[in-house]
C-alpha cells in the first residue's frame, strides 16, 4: 500500500496576550495542509472555535480522499469512476479494509469469509417481533446492529486483531440480512434467509424482494446497478456519520455499538435521508408545469423553500458520484421499461432547469449522488423508507474500516472537542425560601 506519513511542510507563527507559538504546518499525500494546534492551549492559553469542525482535520487518514473544487474522489488513490465501473462491491470493501486492491485468491478468500457471515444468529429473530409493524428500518437496524455484540461476544475485544477481523466480516456480511428483514418485517412477510451462491448485491436483492410463493431471480442489470449504489456510498471521509463512529470507537467502545452509533447519525435527513427528501420533493410539486414556482420559491430565501438533491457540502463542483449515478439511472430505467414516468420526467426536467440558470449555476449547485440514486431505487421496487437504511448497508465498509485504522493508530485517545462556555458566571446558591 502507498501511504504517504504526514510531515512538516512549514510553520505558523501565533501571537496572542504577548506571547508566541510556533505551530507545525503539516502536509499529507494530498490535500490542504493544516496547522497543528495541538499545543495552543498549553503554550498561549486559547483554544480554536470552529463550529461542525467545517476547518479542522480531526484524524490522518489513508482511506479516502476528496477534493471539492475539483469534484474528486479516491478511495486509497483509485478514482471512485473506476472503481463503480470495474469494480464489484466486495472487492471494493477489501481495498477500503486492507488498503490494497485484491489479488485473484485474495479476493476469493475473503468473498468465501463474507459469504459464509451472511446468516444472523436465530435469537436475533425475535428482536423483530417487539417492533411495531410501522416501525422505520432504521430504527430497526440501530437496535439490531446495537445488540449484536450480546450474540457475538467472541469479536468484541478491539486488543484483538483477530477478533478486530471477525467483528469487521459479521458487519459488512450480516447489514443485508438485516436491512431486508426489516422491510420483510415492516409489509409483513416471511424473512428470506441467503444464499451462498449469490454474490452480495444478488443477495441483498434476493432477500429483499423474494417470497416463498415463487422463485425469485435477481436481475443482472439490477445487481449492476445495486453493486454501483453500494460502492458509491461506501465511504465519504470524515463526514458526520464516520464522526461519529470514531468518536464512539476513540473510547473503546465495542465495533457493533460504534456503527450502531453512525446509522443513528446516518438517519438525520440532512444526511443519509437526502435522496428520500429528493422523492419527497419531486412529489411536492407534482408536475413539470409547477418547475418554474419552484424555482422561484427557492430563490426566495424568506419561503424555507430547499432544492434537494443538488449542492453538496463538500463537493463546490459536480458530484463525480452523480455522473455515474446519472448514467446508472438510464440503464435501470431502460431495463424496466420505464419510458413514460412522470417523477422521471420530472426530475430530468428540474436538472435541465437548473443546470442552465445563472442562480444555481453561479452557486455552483449541481445535481448530487443523492438527485439520482432515489430515483434509481423507487424504480427497483424500495420504498422510499429504505433509501436510508441501503445507505447504511453500503456506509458498513466504510465505517468499519475508518474504525480499524482508528484502533490501530498508536497515537489514538479519546475524543474531547471543547467549547466557548456562553453561560452564567459563577454565582452562589439560593435557597428556595428566599428565591423571588
Amino acid at each position: 500500500m502507498a501511504q504517504t506519513e504526514t510531515k512538516q511542510v512549514g510553520t505558523a507563527t501565533l501571537t496572542f496576550n504577548n506571547k508566541q507559538a510556533e505551530l507545525p504546518v503539516l502536509g499529507g499525500s494530498l490535500g490542504t495542509d493544516c496547522m497543528d494546534v495541538r499545543k495552543l492551549q498549553s503554550e498561549l492559553g486559547i483554544f480554536t472555535f470552529d463550529p461542525s469542525y467545517g476547518s479542522t482535520a480531526s484524524c490522518e487518514s489513508s482511506i479516502t480522499y476528496i477534493d471539492g473544487d475539483e469534484g474528486v474522489l479516491l478511495h486509497r488513490g483509485y478514482p471512485i469512476d473506476q472503481l463503480a465501473e470495474h469494480s464489484s462491491f466486495l472487492e471494493v470493501a477489501y481495498l477500503l479494509l486492507f488498503g490494497a486492491l485484491p489479488t485473484a485468491p485474495e479476493l476469493e478468500k475473503f468473498t468465501h469469509g463474507v459469504t459464509r457471515h451472511t446468516m444472523l444468529h436465530e435469537q436475533i429473530r425475535n428482536f423483530w417481533n417487539g417492533f411495531r409493524r410501522d416501525a422505520h428500518p432504521m430504527a430497526m437496524l440501530c437496535s439490531v446492529v446495537g445488540a449484536m455484540s450480546a450474540f457475538y461476544p467472541d469479536s468484541i475485544d478491539i486488543h484483538d486483531e483477530r477478533q478486530r477481523e471477525i467483528s469487521a466480516f459479521r458487519l459488512i456480511a450480516k447489514m443485508p440480512t438485516i436491512t431486508a428483514w426489516a422491510h420483510k418485517y415492516n409489509v409483513g412477510q416471511p424473512f428470506v434467509y441467503p444464499r451462498n451462491d449469490y454474490s452480495y448485491a444478488e443477495n441483498f436483492l434476493y432477500m429483499f424482494h423474494a417470497v416463498p410463493a415463487e422463485d425469485y431471480k435477481p436481475n443482472p442489470v439490477l445487481t449492476k446497478a445495486m453493486e454501483r449504489i453500494l460502492i458509491l456510498h461506501a465511504d465519504h471521509e470524515q463526514n458526520a456519520s464516520t464522526s461519529t463512529v470514531r468518536l464512539s470507537g476513540s473510547t473503546g467502545a465495542n465495533p457493533f455499538a460504534c456503527i450502531a452509533a453512525g446509522i443513528a447519525s446516518l438517519w438525520g435527513p440532512a444526511h443519509g435521508g437526502a435522496n428520500e427528501a429528493v422523492l419527497k420533493m419531486l412529489a411536492e410539486i407534482g408536475h413539470k408545469d409547477n418547475i418554474p414556482a419552484f424555482i422561484e420559491q427557492v430563490k426566495d430565501k424568506n419561503s424555507g423553500v430547499k432544492l434537494m438533491g443538488f449542492g453538496h457540502r463538500v463537493y463546490k463542483n459536480f458530484d463525480p458520484r452523480a455522473k455515474i449515478m446519472q448514467k446508472t439511472c438510464h440503464e435501470v430505467l431502460g431495463e424496466l421499461g420505464i419510458k413514460d414516468s412522470p417523477m422521471l420526467d420530472l426530475a430530468m426536467e428540474l436538472e435541465k432547469i437548473a443546470l442552465h440558470d445563472d442562480y444555481f449555476v453561479s452557486r455552483k449547485l449541481y445535481p448530487n449522488v443523492d438527485f439520482y440514486s432515489g430515483i434509481i431505487l423507487s424504480a427497483m421496487g424500495f420504498p422510499t423508507t429504505m433509501f436510508t437504511p441501503i445507505f447504511a448497508l453500503a456506509r458498513t465498509v466504510g465505517w468499519i474500516s475508518q474504525w480499524k485504522e482508528m484502533i490501530e493508530d498508536p497515537t489514538n485517545r479519546i475524543g474531547r472537542p471543547r467549547q466557548i462556555y456562553t453561560g452564567a458566571p459563577q454565582r452562589d446558591y439560593v435557597p428556595l425560601d428566599k428565591r423571588g
